[in-house]
Formats: C-alpha cells, sequence, structure tokens
C-alpha cells in the first residue's frame, strides 16, 4: 500500500517538473530576446532601444520586462527621443546576480553602470510601479548624472505598500528546496495560472488587458528565475524604502509624479506624500486611469515627458 502511495507521488511530481520545464521551454522559443545586451558586473542585462535625441530610460514594475514600454518607446521615438527600456535584473532576459541580495540600490548601480557603458549621458529616467523606488535610489545614487525623474504609478513608501508587512508567496518562494519545488511543478500548472490571472486581473482593473498581455504574462513571469526575482523584489520593497524615503527631501533634481485616479493600490496617497517631501515635484493625476499606465495610456507618459522637458513648474494638475 505504502509503495503504491509513493509511486503514485513521485509519478506526479515528475509529471508536474516534466510540463513546467516543457512549458518553460515553450515560452523562451515563443519570447525570444529582441533587444540587445550590456555586460555589466559580470551579468548581461537586456534592453530594447529606439530613435535617437534626449536619452529617456524606462524601467517596469514587478510583473513583466522591458517590453511593458514598447508601445511608450515607439511613440517617444517619433517624438525626437532616444528611448531605452530595460529588463530589470532577472526580469525578461536579463540575469541576476546570485551572491549578494539585489536591493534597489544594486539594480540602480548596474543600470547606471550600462548606461555608461552604453555612452549615454544624462538621462531622463522613468520608473513605473516598485521602480518607483529603483528610479528615487537612482537620484540619491547619482543625481548629477540624470536630467529629470518621472515616476508613475509608482509606490515608493513603506507604508500603504501592498506587502508592507511581509508576503506569505514570496517567503515560500525564497525558502530553500521547498521554493524551488514550488517554481518547478506549481507556475505552469492550472492553479499557477488562476492564480496569475486573478493577479493580472486585479492589476489592471478597472481597465482591459490589452491583447497578448495574458499570454506574455503566463510565459514569462510564470518562470522560475523571473517568478523568484520578482518576490525577492516585493521583500526587499519595505526595508529599502523604509532606509531612504527619508532622504527623498534631498533630491533637487526635476520630477513629475503621475497616478491614476482609479488606481487600486494605494499609490496616489504615496504620490500626494512624495509631492509634501518634494515640494518642487509636479503632481499629475490623470482621471479614470488605473494602474496600468505605460501599456493603456503610452501617449500620456511621452506627454508627460514633454512637459517635463519643456516645463519645471510645480502644481497640482489636472489633465
Amino acid at each position: 500500500m505504502w509503495i503504491a502511495v509513493v509511486l503514485t507521488f513521485v509519478v506526479i511530481l515528475g509529471g508536474l517538473i516534466w510540463f513546467n520545464q516543457y512549458k518553460f521551454k515553450q515560452a523562451d522559443l515563443k519570447f525570444p530576446p529582441s533587444g540587445q545586451f550590456v555586460t555589466v558586473e559580470g551579468i548581461q542585462l537586456h534592453y530594447i532601444r529606439k530613435g535617437s535625441g534626449k536619452p529617456v530610460v524606462f524601467l517596469h514594475g514587478g510583473v513583466l520586462t522591458g517590453n511593458d514600454f514598447i508601445n511608450v518607446l515607439n511613440i517617444a521615438a517619433t517624438k525626437g527621443y532616444q528611448a531605452i527600456a530595460f529588463d530589470r535584473p532577472g526580469y525578461g532576459h536579463s540575469e541576476r546576480p546570485k551572491s549578494h541580495k539585489v536591493t534597489p540600490m544594486v539594480q540602480a548601480r548596474l543600470i547606471n553602470a550600462a548606461l555608461k557603458k552604453l555612452g549615454i549621458e544624462k538621462p531622463i529616467i522613468v520608473g513605473h510601479s516598485w521602480s518607483g523606488l529603483l528610479v528615487l535610489s537612482y537620484a540619491l545614487l547619482y543625481p548629477k548624472e540624470i536630467d529629470g525623474i518621472v515616476t508613475i504609478a509608482a509606490a515608493m513608501y513603506k507604508e500603504g505598500y501592498p506587502a508592507e508587512n511581509g508576503d506569505p508567496i514570496s517567503k515560500l518562494v525564497t525558502t530553500p528546496v521547498i521554493g524551488k519545488l514550488f517554481l518547478h511543478t506549481v507556475l505552469r500548472s492550472p492553479l499557477g495560472t488562476f492564480l496569475a490571472d486573478r493577479i493580472l486581473q486585479a492589476t489592471f482593473a478597472p481597465e482591459e488587458i490589452p491583447n497578448g498581455y495574458r499570454e506574455a504574462t503566463h510565459a514569462l513571469w510564470l518562470r522560475p528565475g523571473q517568478f523568484r526575482a520578482n518576490r525577492e523584489d516585493i521583500l526587499a520593497f519595505s526595508p529599502a524604502a523604509k532606509n531612504i524615503s527619508a532622504r527623498y527631501k534631498e533630491i533637487q533634481n526635476p520630477i513629475v509624479i503621475v497616478v491614476g485616479d482609479k488606481d487600486p493600490f494605494g499609490v496616489k496617497e504615496q504620490a500626494i506624500r512624495l509631492k509634501e517631501d518634494i515640494p518642487h515635484a509636479e503632481l499629475i493625476i490623470l482621471p479614470e486611469v488605473a494602474h496600468m499606465i505605460p501599456q493603456n495610456h503610452p501617449k500620456h507618459v511621452v506627454e508627460i515627458i514633454n512637459r517635463l522637458v519643456k516645463s519645471k513648474n510645480s502644481n497640482v494638475i489636472k489633465v
């Protein structure tokens, strides 16, 4: 009896591992790199570059890749910008350091090294969602090397962050042995894709998910390396934000803070708080807009960059 139970468990486990590996390989084939690579500190970072002119660097949120900004890049390129979107470390086709924790400060350092290697000087840096903390970290580390900052639907403070007090899935995924078993058996199972769809729906709500985004999310986010990177970033957010948020007042660079008034994640309150910490910032509240602004409202993103370039006024503006 026990032998039959053990054999059944082994067969099911082996089947799940085989099925997940099959899906991972399919994802790699269906979503190959579409940009170029730059190597810094021994790791490869993947980036997409469009156009020429004033450099603008885009850093994506917690789920997908630099491709989140592809429509923004295409529009920006027609407006005279050199638009560059990175896959952050561990996401998309970028590697992630394995020898140390990858905090927002570490990611800022890697992006800075990549930009220097690519010969990009004085860019505007744009961060969406989780990367709000990243671009503010960047501004504190390299204030003289940027020409401005745009935060979009950004999380920047520990208080009010959805995983402010921890996240059980992230803790599970980062637990030795058990986490690895989870990553290689559950992610592409029906349970994994069901949970991913629910998170995706909540992330876009109340707006629509663009065509093809769900498929890309299943293929790219639900890979062991990227999913673990995402969960590590979630766990890293609160301590990093707690450490640096008191220094936001030091930021002197031109900055535009953008948030939709339908955003479901409480980032509007964070945007208002950042405006209080950085009085010279311009706060833009987009009516009838939710969290995924780069995907659903790429023209707004480029208009805001134009606004940053042309004006340094600091007012609360409805557009």
